[in-house]
């Protein structure tokens, strides 16, 4: 997944979370804690992929094992600083993050591609095709054939993109409010 739309499926769940738990939109701060934790893990996995220490671009920051330890690390963090509502944006942004690399053909019993939420523990490519995956079955060819088709998943994502934009928007795009405090203080700073 793009980085769109792993921010449109991260926004939505959090938006609906915070809507179901605190009856209003998300605030400024979960909101931009949204967005970091919907990209976290490529921002750790992608640079060392390119660089050559890892073998592709999931692994590290995409492992269970290593959010697992990141959700310590950020709720420790979030009690410390008496913010438990960005803390919790965070962790479901970058949760949303790992549950979207799961390729779908993993959710019908054909688990290659998932290696990488156990990495250290399985290495990469795992599970092997075998005869058996070769012919799956009928409701695989039928549902999950069309998802992996790449212009069929960009729309999915551009849809998801989509969705997020406007539930943000009604929501009063929560997290705005900083960039314009930034820019105005900015611009206070050039006319001194």
């Amino acid at each position: 997944m793009l980085p769109p739309g792993h921010f449109g499926v991260a926004y939505l769940l959090y938006s609906l979370y915070a809507h179901g738990r605190f009856r209003r939109a998300p605030g400024a701060e979960p909101a931009l804690a949204v967005l970091i934790g919907s990209q976290f893990a490529d921002l750790i996995d992608k640079p060392l992929w390119w660089l050559g220490v890892f073998p592709t671009g999931r692994d590290l920051a995409h492992s269970l094992f290593f959010a697992a330890a990141l959700i310590v690390v950020v709720y420790a963090i979030g009690i410390a600083r008496g913010r438990t509502e960005t803390a919790t944006a965070f962790v479901i942004a970058h949760l949303s993050h790992l549950a979207a690399d799961i390729p779908p053909r993993a959710l019908l019993g054909y688990p290659f591609g998932t290696e990488f939420l156990f990495w250290p523990v399985l290495p990469h490519f795992t599970f092997t095709f075998s005869e058996r995956w070769f012919e799956p079955p009928a409701l695989v060819e039928t549902v999950v054939t069309p998802l992996t088709d790449s212009t069929t998943f960009l729309a999915l994502e551009g849809v998801l993109f989509v969705l997020a934009l406007m539930l943000w928007y009604l929501d009063g795009c929560p997290g705005l409010e900083y960039l314009r405090r930034g820019s105005k203080a900015d611009s206070q700073q050039v006319v001194n």
